[in-house]
């Protein structure tokens, strides 16, 4: 069941990098691990229906596990923090150009009780309740709900400083 044929992981792994790069991302620059990480999306893809984040444990419902499905929710603040995301697919320009190391990353994700009580709570809470601040693209007008601005706008590829927060 959780035979990945080569040429799917190849496939999957070239319309990833085209879709980072032109978002304004960056994929791990070592191939052969990057495809490794590609392999256990596509096993979970088959486990579970959906891309969940390979160095993690899902749960199989989709529900409790938007958070970690590819590209989960903590790949930006790991990205900004640490320099590449938890599981290391996704790295900054400073990782890519070697001004910055790859370090371990701490786990953001909180453990299932809070994860609950934040989902039930976005279930009832409406607009007023929004957990992260809203970023505007001042350029194109983009919206993004998240602690930071990204790093590249991935509409008009504006830089972060372009950004202002709108909520």
């Amino acid at each position: 069941m959780n035979e990945v044929k080569k040429e799917d992981v190849e496939k999957l792994y070239k319309r990833l990098f085209q879709d980072s790069e032109s978002a304004g991302y960056h994929l791990n620059p070592d191939v052969e691990f990057t495809k490794d990480l590609v392999r256990g999306l596509l096993i979970n893809e088959k486990r579970y229906g959906y891309w969940s984040c390979p160095c993690r444990l899902a749960s199989g419902r989709k529900e409790e596990d938007l958070d970690i499905i590819c590209p989960c929710d903590y790949r930006d603040p790991d990205l900004n923090e640490y320099g590449a995301c938890y599981c290391a697919l996704y790295v900054s320009k400073d990782v890519i150009d070697g001004k910055k190391e790859l370090e371990p990353i701490p786990e953001r994700r909180p453990p299932k009780e809070k994860r609950n009580k934040i989902i039930e709570k976005s279930k009832v809470g409406g607009i007023s309740s929004l957990s992260k601040p809203v970023w505007r693209c001042r350029v194109c007008g983009y919206l993004c709900g998240r602690d930071e601005p990204p790093e590249i706008c991935p509409i008009c590829k504006a830089k972060k400083e372009r950004f202002e927060r709108f909520m």
